[in-house]
């Protein structure tokens, strides 16, 4: 009488292997899409009104592997803002085109983690230090250059300085404090920073 033929001993370890890199490349696509359409809703709707089951319905993938794989919503919006900008050198906050967009984008949604840096600690140290790291790259860092190609003395405090007064802006025109600096109109606002970032830094 023949033996049967070992089937359970090798075959579901061969099938485990078959499995793992289909199982990465779903991982990796799962966290493609879900990085595409958290860059897709936070700039259309901000931060504090994108939820994460937002994401997850728009990208087709449960949103709890959200937190697998970013860690927390701030982390994954600081992921989202790298991917859309990617490694472009932006205009400083002199620029009046660069000014005009930054003040738009705090009228018409709240901010994020990354001007909420400049005045209330993140509670995950990393991403605190990410999204500092996002301010001075896209806001401090060209003011000094420019500041410093002008011949300006104290660059990275004047910078600073400065930045410090338009987030302060724009956070205070997003929470409505001010009502003025609430209702002003874009291009009367514009005037007006552009006025006082141009005396504080010392380029009038």
């Amino acid at each position: 009488m023949s033996a049967e033929p070992a089937r359970g001993r090798d075959s579901p370890r061969i099938r485990r292997r078959d499995c793992a890199p289909a199982r990465r490349r779903d991982s990796a696509r799962s966290r493609e899409l879900l990085l595409e359409a958290a860059s897709d809703l936070f700039s259309v709707r901000g931060f504090d009104r994108t939820t994460m089951r937002d994401v997850g319905e728009r990208a087709g993938v449960d949103p709890a592997l959200i937190a697998r794989y970013y860690g927390s919503k701030a982390a994954l919006y600081l992921a989202a803002l790298r991917l859309r900008h990617g490694d472009e050198s932006p205009a400083d906050l002199l620029d009046r085109d660069r000014l005009a967009q930054l003040i738009a984008r705090a009228s018409r949604r709240d901010p994020g983690p990354v001007f909420q840096a400049a005045v209330r600690p993140h509670d995950d140290p990393a991403v605190q230090e990410a999204a500092r790291a996002e301010l001075y790259q896209r806001l401090v860092v060209p003011l000094r250059e420019r500041l410093e190609r002008e011949g300006v003395a104290q660059t990275q405090l004047r910078a600073e300085v400065a930045v410090a007064a338009f987030v302060g802006i724009a956070l205070s025109r997003s929470a409505g404090t001010f009502e003025q600096l609430a209702t002003a109109a874009p291009d009367e606002l514009i005037e007006i920073v552009l006025e006082l970032l141009t005396s504080g830094t010392g380029t009038d």
